[in-house]
């Protein structure tokens, strides 16, 4: 039964909006209900596959791709997509047959050059694939790409001499040298062929390690999740940061192939800096840190991990920034260079992904220097992180504060209560089956009443008084609720006589100070509470409460920066932003406008991390324009709108507003040049009535523009709108002639009277007038 066509139709808008603010979720979430409609429609299916890409659900992106491609079997993209999912997956002998498919369509419908994409991406994978190597050869040495052609022919000749067969290797070399003879890397294969030289190893394209890389990392996965290897939290999270490099990869070689093609406009990186292209500098380190990632994985993948360690410094002393990294250095560096260890893990702790892991790592560490409290403490902190996986997530603030109680209720003189703490989290979690082992021991746990935070796995092992702290904090906030708050204060400052380091607790302190109007003690608790818990490197936590603080105080910025500052350090990139934009907005209602343009330009320089880093880019340096104009810094503000529209060409806000400053600044050339640009742009997309709509808004500010009005009038003549045509023409004669430009006037009164307007006698008589004028003259 057919669909909803208007119900399909707008859930792909709405998808394709959420896709090109990169909101994948919602682009997912859209796309699927346009399935709902047609559920064996190829766009939809294809536009499902690439949300789902994006969000790096490779085995559901990789179905709808493959439905794509049975809907649509002419149509190679689907094919195209299949492989780059198989790369992903480590899946390469399916990529390259994908590859092979899609190029074999390209060169059926003559696309030649989509065809030699795919191939090249086969002989990244397999670079001594002699049937696609001779394809290719072939293709390029027909389509005049000759130079190409005879690197193909010297790469075969290489394959054939080192399996033997000198016969074939010397044909294929002879034959470049026929094709090109004065090529100097054919003349020299054929000399070392000739005097029986090894050539090189047919040389692999540029971005083809990262398959091949992630096929290795993926097949140590593969042996995880079968039992071959252990597969504990530390070997989950070390396999999983493994597979975050990798994905690195990817993502270099797809901005070096985006790179070589077309420029579709400048950089972010380079927009923020001001500049008008790339910086070569810092893509040259951008490359090294790609090469040594990739020897950190050979080596890693193969237990080479000296080599490992020695790779992955390289890299971070070149600016990667990479929690992933971080746990595989304090991973390997635990058992020779504990401080160095530390030093790893206390940056890859910060990250969600990592800190459960990174807390055990750092807990054995502490066990092995005899620092008992600080080996308990992280032991703690990695148990809550694990037993806050077994619950829903709108339970784990409540869970994990339970396990605060809990590490400030073991005594640190007390050597054996600490050790046996040690001992009996680390009996409980680094364990193959640590999940299911958990899962279990939260079966066995006494049911909660309705409304009850959650029981911790640690009260079944662990004797402690945390059960203690959080009855008393329950019956502070009974007494609270009863308008009872000096009884409620008593109870809590009872509570910490035997749990002084347990934050909630003062958290609790500090909301019971806001109720009796208290406003500035209780942010002098929330700030200690905060800093504490980013010693703790508990960052979530202390975000939470610097915000509260920022609703208590609107006007501290030194808070809002602190919420910046460890938003950035958890790679929080979207929340970072957000904040990066409250601050702004505070110094601009503040009236200080240097400040706010600044930080904004800080937030630019976050944004090149964000997947919607176009949108923020775009928004940002409107915010800065904005400032530029209120100062009257019209030539910054220019360079502003200008750096916009190399991300945003399609914004006609930007556009005027370049075109206006032009003619403000006096660059009367700069200007035309800038508005025929934009004409050029909106005719050559069949959005004429939008260019009429501009010109027409120009000549609101500009009505004595003669050359506005010309071009006005032309669009209005090609879009048959004579009358129009004739009223700006009649109004730029009018302004010629009060300029003292006759002639002119005369030429555009001919032109007019060409058109044959219904007064054209009117014009006729005005043309006479103004001739015997000139004459009299």
């Amino acid at each position: 039964m057919a669909g909803n066509k208007e119900a399909y139709q707008k859930a792909m808008n709405q998808g394709h909006s959420a896709a090109w603010d990169q909101e994948w979720e919602q682009a997912a979430e859209c796309y699927s209900t346009a399935l709902e409609e047609f559920p064996n429609h190829p766009q939809a299916l294809s536009s499902l596959g690439l949300a789902l890409f994006e969000l790096q659900d490779y085995p559901a992106a990789l179905q709808c791709y493959q439905r794509a491609a049975a809907l649509a079997p002419e149509d190679p993209a689907p094919h195209e997509k299949v492989a780059r999912i198989y790369e992903r997956m480590g899946r390469l002998n399916d990529a390259i047959n994908s590859s092979l498919q899609a190029a074999e369509m390209h060169l059926k419908a003559r696309s030649a050059d989509k065809a030699i994409d795919n191939w090249t991406r086969v002989i990244s994978i397999q670079p001594e694939n002699v049937n696609v190597r001779t394809r290719l050869a072939a293709v390029y040495e027909r389509i005049g790409r000759k130079s190409d052609a005879a690197t193909e022919y010297i790469s075969l000749a290489s394959i054939y001499q080192r399996s033997g067969d000198l016969t074939r290797a010397t044909k294929m070399v002879e034959h470049a040298y026929q094709m090109m003879p004065e090529n100097q890397e054919v003349r020299m294969a054929l000399s070392m062929l000739r005097g029986g030289q090894l050539l090189p190893r047919p040389a692999r394209p540029h971005g083809g390690t990262g398959p091949v890389r992630m096929a290795h990392v993926r097949e140590m996965q593969g042996k995880a999740d079968s039992g071959a290897v252990e597969n504990d939290p530390i070997g989950e999270t070390r396999q999983k940061a493994l597979v975050d490099l990798a994905a690195l990869l990817f993502d270099q070689a797809d901005e070096n192939t985006a790179s070589s093609q077309v420029s579709r406009g400048r950089g972010l990186s380079a927009l923020a800096r001001g500049l008008a292209g790339g910086d070569s500098s810092e893509s040259s380190e951008r490359t090294r840190i790609i090469l040594h990632l990739g020897q950190a994985i050979d080596s890693q993948t193969t237990g080479d991990a000296n080599q490992t360690i020695v790779e992955l410094e390289h890299a971070l002393n070149l600016g990667l920034r990479q929690p992933g990294a971080y746990f595989i250095l304090g991973q390997l560096l635990r058992g020779e260079n504990l401080d160095r260890a530390q030093r790893y893990l206390q940056q890859s702790v910060k990250h969600p992904d990592y800190a459960m892991a990174s807390h055990l790592l750092i807990a054995q560490i502490y066990e092995k220097t005899g620092q008992w409290p600080e080996a308990a403490g992280a032991y703690i902190q990695a148990l809550g992180l694990a037993d806050a996986q077994m619950i829903p997530a709108d339970q784990a603030e409540q869970l994990i504060s339970q396990y605060d109680a809990l590490n400030d209720s073991v005594p640190d003189d007390d050597t054996v209560a600490l050790q046996a703490v040690c001992k009996a989290v680390s009996s409980q979690l680094n364990r193959t089956d640590w999940r299911s082992y958990l899962a279990r021991v939260r079966e066995q746990l006494p049911a909660q009443p309705e409304g009850s935070p959650p029981t911790p796995v640690s009260e079944m092992v662990l004797e402690t008084r945390s059960t203690q702290v959080v009855e008393t904090m329950a019956q502070v906030r009974r007494l609270a609720e009863n308008g009872m708050l000096r009884s409620a204060f008593e109870e809590a400052l009872y509570a910490l006589q035997y749990a002084p380091t347990y934050l909630p607790l003062h958290v609790l302190i500090g909301d019971l100070l806001i109720e009796e109007g208290r406003s500035s003690e209780a942010v002098q608790k929330f700030l200690v509470v905060s800093e504490l818990y980013t010693v703790r490197r508990e960052v979530t936590r202390a975000v939470r409460m610097l915000k509260r603080i920022s609703q208590i105080v609107p006007t501290d910025v030194a808070v809002r920066q602190r919420i910046i500052d460890l938003l950035v350090a958890q790679d929080k990139v979207e929340d970072a932003l957000q904040e990066f934009t409250n601050l702004a907005d505070l110094y601009y209602r503040l009236a200080e406008l240097d400040k706010a343009r600044q930080t904004y330009l800080d937030a630019l320089n976050v944004a090149k991390k964000s997947k919607d880093n176009r949108t923020w880019g775009v928004n940002l340096l409107l915010k800065v324009a904005d400032i530029d104009m209120q100062r009257i810094n019209l030539r910054q503000a220019l360079r502003v709108y200008e750096q916009i529209r190399a991300i945003q060409p399609d914004n006609p806000t930007v556009r005027s507003q370049i075109v206006n400053l032009n003619f403000r600044l006096g660059l009367e050339p700069a200007a035309i040049k800038e508005l025929d640009e934009y004409l050029v742009f909106l005719e050559s997309s069949g959005r004429r009535q939008d260019a009429i709509m501009f010109i027409s808004d120009l000549l609101v500010d500009h009505s004595n523009r003669i050359d506005l009005r010309r071009r006005l009038a032309d669009l209005y003549l090609r879009n048959n709108q004579t009358p129009e045509a004739v009223t700006q023409l009649d109004a730029a004669a009018d302004a010629l002639l009060s300029a003292g430009k006759h002639y002119e006037a005369i030429n555009l009164l001919e032109t007019i009277i060409t058109l044959n307007p219904s007064n054209i006698q009117e014009y006729r008589t005005a043309l006479e007038s103004l001739r015997r004028e000139m004459l009299r003259k």
